[in-house]
């Protein structure tokens, strides 16, 4: 039993895996035990497939395929053969399922009637008489899509088109009024005019009926004489003309009064790769976007007779001299750019960030695929999506643009919410995880994706500046499950060598979702069954524990192989160390989403304290219980000698290491080179107390072996989790 722990012991500390004692989990084929019940998503009922609904009569723009069966069910009612309509329905559902999973595209009419036939449509009357009638109550229709790396592109983009749509018609609509208005004025000044007037005009709006019964001629003479020839100034009259010829030719949106000829320009189109294509665009489309909105603004006082030459040509001389507001931009399409984090180099970066700052139409979809690469300055160390969240991050820090962030698995039930960002003025940011990371994990992308998010790895959350003017009507995590725990609890059943029924509630931790990928499996060893023993804890265990020195326990994740047999894995220190950095970030996520918010939770802490003094005043001054005035402590005049102090001044609140007793562990130097260093005698001494956080000081306190850091009081009072870091502190004085 000592060999084995110590065995355990020499693996979480250095990562070496003795093979007498643990085993490689690299070809074993672990999932997390909370994966068991998730083999075949084909046989499951959930959100996918989706259905992109490309009817414009309807009021959604995505649906669930289960959920348009089950509506499909409902409207056929519960007849003589309403029960083997339901089941015929189902097996044709789950075959649809199972056409998608293995990579078939198509609408839903054309794999319905291919799962049909695969089912034995042909042969099997009954089938095909449930098929037709189930079929014909399917109230829409649709191209299908699974969470795959392709679902954020397919999904945002006919959201987008939705949203566009509805811009379009609204926009048509706002032309047509204005052409025809600005026609009325035209064709009012004309029937003014002598050529109106003349006996062919008014014979002609007459009519061929009644020609004979009027002298056109002396009906003519008579109207240009008692009528005054009030005609419209030439200038505005030219002025109107151009108007609507500029409303005619503008490219923004499709419209029937474009001119069609050969070299009859086509609209312009919105959609991009790459946000340098989107800026140059529209920049390029500048001088043309204000043009339109000029000659829509001038129409609206020409419509009105309120346009005045003297006062009105010299201020739309300068119309958009300092481009639009997001106000003037808002009934224009917006630009859409997809792009792949894979792909973005620095440059991109940069104008990504400018496009996110500068109060553009644009709407980007950042789509992440891996956020399970090694930290480039550390070897082994992971960074889980760090440089790609700190986009959305920084993104939120402007204030000014939507931002969303989600997995794949998660982004119908955010459907909404990615329509109103689409919706928003100004730019918005889309920040996906498809989990469509290889190989790597073997696993599909909708697990991995929702994975991620559940293990906190990948937080879902919304920043809508339009939302209100505080963080807590801007900024949600509610699509977040268990909000205010470290890690979700879930429940686990499964049945022990004695078959028996055992029930256990297992965190999902990120040392959960990064045991699914094989590129990590160095940080992972097997313990056979013969030596799992009481010093294995889970995850969520250990780092809940305050470590001092050497631990007592080792930290382990329960696994199922390929057969759904249970297997206990051990975990090294080093992806600890990345829970707890999860853990963190969790925490300042928490905090701007107000759940243990340290500020809110000081103040419950102030009010309760003073409420008690309140009682306690109010239980000392009861009636019937008045003091003694020679009980009454009387206030003593202040001198030199009361002010001595009567017990030794608080130490330093610096930080520091001591400096004799170091092992020469390298925990420190790992977790920041720049702020920990040797000396010549390989200790570690605090070489630069600015070069790091005092989060990086409270984790290197935790990680050393022999407890000899100590981290003082922070430096940086905005440090985000401050509250938590002290309690950690706390037990290294």
């Amino acid at each position: 039993m000592e060999a084995d722990t110590q065995a355990q012991l020499a693996f979480f500390l250095t990562g070496n895996r003795p093979v007498e004692y643990l085993d490689d989990v690299q070809e074993l084929g672990l999932r997390p035990a909370l994966f068991a019940g998730y083999r075949d998503l084909s046989q499951l009922r959930y959100d996918f497939p989706l259905v992109l609904v490309d009817s414009r009569a309807s009021q959604e723009y995505v649906r669930t395929l289960s959920g348009m069966i089950d509506d499909a069910l409902l409207a056929v009612g519960h007849d003589s053969d309403g029960e083997r309509t339901r089941k015929h329905t189902l097996r044709i559902e789950g075959e649809i399922r199972a056409l998608v999973a293995g990579g078939q595209r198509g609408r839903l009419s054309t794999l319905w009637d291919v799962a049909v036939q695969r089912l034995g449509g042909d042969a099997d009357h009954a089938l095909a008489a449930s098929a037709t009638r189930a079929h014909a109550a399917v109230s829409d229709d649709g191209e299908l899509a699974d969470c795959d790396a392709a679902l954020a592109s397919r999904l945002l983009q006919q959201a987008w088109k939705k949203v566009q749509e509805a811009k379009a018609v609204e926009f048509g609509r706002e032309i047509d009024r204005l052409r025809l208005k600005l026609g009325d004025i035209l064709r009012a000044d004309y029937e003014r005019s002598s050529g109106g007037r003349s006996a062919t005009q008014l014979k002609a709006a007459i009519g061929s009926g009644f020609g004979a019964a009027f002298d056109f001629d002396a009906m003519s003479r008579l109207l240009g004489a008692a009528l005054p020839n009030d005609v419209l100034p030439e200038g505005r009259r030219t002025r109107i003309r151009q108007l609507i010829e500029v409303l005619d030719a503008q490219q923004f949106f499709p419209s029937s009064h474009r001119p069609v000829s050969a070299d009859a320009a086509a609209p312009h189109t919105f959609l991009f790769e790459r946000c340098d294509s989107a800026l140059a665009a529209f920049r390029a489309r500048m001088p043309e976007l204000i043009e339109l909105a000029r000659a829509i603004a001038i129409s609206e006082l020409e419509i009105d007779s309120q346009y005045n030459d003297a006062r009105h040509d010299a201020l739309f001389a300068q119309f958009g001299a300092n481009g639009l507001d997001p106000h003037d931009l808002a009934p224009f399409p917006d630009y859409l750019v997809c792009v792949n984090a894979a792909s973005l180099q620095p440059a991109d970066h940069v104008q990504l960030m400018e496009i996110l700052a500068s109060g553009l139409p644009i709407k980007i979809l950042l789509q992440i695929d891996d956020i399970l690469e090694e930290s480039p300055n550390s070897e082994g160390n992971l960074t889980t999506g760090m440089r790609i969240r700190q986009i959305a991050s920084m993104a939120i820090g402007l204030n000014e643009a939507y931002v969303l962030q989600s997995s794949a698995s998660n982004l119908f039930q955010l459907r909404e919410q990615l329509v109103r960002g689409l919706r928003s003025r100004g730019p918005a940011l889309f920040s996906v995880f498809s989990g469509a990371s290889g190989a790597a994990s073997g696993l599909p992308p909708y697990l991995v994706s929702a994975a991620a998010m559940e293990s906190r790895a990948f937080p879902a959350f919304t920043y809508d500046p339009s939302a209100g003017a505080n963080w807590a009507s801007r900024f949600s995590l509610a699509a977040n499950s268990q909000l205010d725990l470290d890690w979700p609890m879930q429940h686990f059943v499964y049945e022990d060598e004695q078959h028996q029924r055992v029930s256990e509630t297992l965190a999902f931790t990120v040392v959960d979702f990064v045991a699914t990928d094989r590129r990590y499996a160095k940080h992972l060893a097997r313990v056979p069954r013969s030596r799992w023993n009481g010093t294995m804890i889970p995850v969520d265990e250990s780092l809940a524990r305050n470590r001092k020195g050497v631990p007592d326990r080792i930290p382990s994740l329960l696994m199922v192989d390929d057969n759904d047999e249970l297997q206990r894995v051990l975990v090294d220190d080093r992806l600890l160390r990345e829970a707890r950095r999860c853990r963190e970030m969790w925490h300042s996520l928490q905090e701007l989403g107000g759940v243990h918010n340290s500020h809110a939770e000081n103040l419950l802490a102030r009010e309760k304290q003073a409420w008690d003094e309140r009682a306690r005043k109010d239980s000392d001054g009861l009636p019937g219980e008045t003091a003694s005035v020679s009980t009454v402590p009387q206030a003593m005049p202040e001198t030199e000698s009361t002010l001595t102090p009567t017990e030794p001044p608080p130490a330093s609140d610096d930080a520091y290491i001591e400096t004799p007793r170091c092992s020469t562990c390298n925990e420190c130097t790992q977790i920041n080179k720049k702020m920990f260093a040797y000396n010549a005698n390989q200790q570690a001494y605090i070489a630069d107390i600015a070069a790091g956080t005092f989060a990086q000081l409270v984790e290197a306190a935790e990680s050393c072996q022999v407890s000899i850091i100590h981290p003082g009081k922070p430096r940086n009072p905005n440090e985000p989790g401050l509250e938590r870091l002290l309690e950690r502190a706390a037990a290294f004085p």
